[in-house]
């Protein structure tokens, strides 16, 4: 348990925890969690790569956001035991430890440090869903597209003020973070590319002005607010 992030230098013996937890080898495609499973166990990535999602009653799918390793999910199960919330599935082969709620609890409630990590880490979660909740509610799909493609992207070395996405995302995929169809979101990219505002090149998606794209959506936010 000391390789992960999240536990290091917690100011407690982790040793007498760790025979209560155990390491799992997954598989691409495998489901680690699903839908109101009524497990409450935490899932600590060692290796590999996870997308969660959600799904509407009508079947619809909403990719809230992918993790790959040092990051963890299933902490809320373990903090009120309700049923999952939503679904993990693994982009890529990998290994997480597994951590029973009790086990957790009990090292966030025995370290400060710890504790306030989790809570840290919360108020972020709740911070960035608070984001896509107001870019959901006020910006029409070519604002909502421009600014998952912001917050998807790092700065590209040695060229100024560009952006990249790597690997390029599917359309599909970047319907199914901001609410569309796939269609819709080739018609942006196309007219995007009349514009300029993005190239794709080998194993990534250039944004070519991201200044831009962000003064739009910010201009669209004031518009609607």
């Amino acid at each position: 348990m000391g390789t992960i992030p999240f536990f290091k230098d917690p100011g407690i013996e982790l040793g007498p925890y760790e025979p209560r937890c155990h390491w799992r080898r997954f598989d691409e495609n495998e489901v680690l969690v699903d839908f109101d499973d009524i497990s409450t166990d935490v899932y600590f990535i060692a290796s590999g790569e996870v997308r969660i999602l959600n799904r509407t009653q009508s079947g619809k799918e909403v990719i809230l956001g992918e993790m790959r390793g040092g990051a963890f999910f299933g902490e809320l199960a373990a903090i009120d035991g309700i049923g999952r919330s939503a679904n993990v599935t693994a982009l890529t082969r990998g290994e997480v430890c597994v951590v029973p709620a009790p086990v957790f609890r009990q090292i966030v409630f025995a370290s400060e440090a710890i504790a306030d990590r989790l809570f840290r880490l919360l108020a972020k979660r709740v911070r960035e869903l608070n984001t896509r909740l107001m870019e959901h509610a006020l910006l029409d799909l070519k604002h909502r597209l421009y600014a998952e493609l912001l917050r998807l992207s790092v700065p590209r070395a040695g060229a100024g003020g560009e952006r990249v996405v790597s690997p390029p995302p599917y359309h599909h995929v970047l319907a199914a973070r901001i609410g569309c169809r796939r269609e819709q979101v080739t018609r942006e990219f196309t007219a995007m590319a009349a514009e300029g505002l993005v190239d794709r090149t080998r194993g990534a998606l250039v944004l070519r002005r991201p200044d831009l794209l962000e003064a739009r959506v910010a201009e669209a936010l004031r518009e609607d607010s």
